[in-house]
């Protein structure tokens, strides 16, 4: 008779999420998640299968709170540039954090066609949601109406991705806050 889990799997992926923001995959050993995890190597092989499928889950699930937290900030303003900017300024308040999204892009690219695909459908999500707000600003006319909405979505991605590589660098908010703002000025 199998035993029951004795954990919270949730909490415990939550837990490897910490160690493989911080540390990449492959500077992430097995002692080093189980320790975080708070359970043993045999309760995480029976939970979440080897390391590269702790990662790849610990990654969608990062991914889905990350994008959450996104479409929240874009939805909290009246008008459509609102929310961009709100988006915006989240991405500066929070970049000295390690991003588990942007660093599984650097640590792997799209050679792994499993972790591309998580990766891929939440740039996806996020770009729509995006697009849908750029649609709205050009309306409302804070943002060029010649700008092809799904593309500026992923010139703001890229932008978000290059702020918290400058944050995780250790450019201070000033500078951080500067770079959003060139990214808004791009949408005039």
């Amino acid at each position: 008779m199998a035993r029951l889990r004795e954990f919270d799997t949730d909490a415990a992926l939550d837990a490897a999420i910490g160690v493989f923001r911080e540390h990449g995959f492959e500077g992430s050993s097995a002692q080093m998640l189980v320790d975080a995890m708070g359970i043993g190597r045999q309760s995480l092989y029976a939970a979440f299968g080897d390391k590269w499928q702790l990662y790849c889950s610990a990654v969608r699930r990062y991914g889905l709170g990350e994008c959450s937290a996104h479409f929240d900030a874009l939805r909290s303003g009246a008008r459509g540039m609102d929310g961009i900017k709100a988006m915006l300024r989240r991405v500066v308040n929070t970049a000295d954090q390690a991003c588990l999204g942007t660093g599984s892009v650097c640590e792997f690219g799209a050679s792994r066609a499993d972790l591309a695909e998580i990766n891929a459908s939440l740039a996806r999500s996020l770009s729509g949601a995006i697009a849908g707000r750029v649609r709205d600003a050009q309306r409302e006319g804070d943002v060029a109406a010649d700008l092809d909405p799904e593309r500026t979505a992923e010139f703001l991605i890229a932008s978000i991705s290059g702020i918290r590589i400058a944050g995780r660098s250790g450019a201070d908010r000033r500078i951080l806050a500067s770079l959003a703002e060139m990214a808004l000025r791009a949408l005039h």
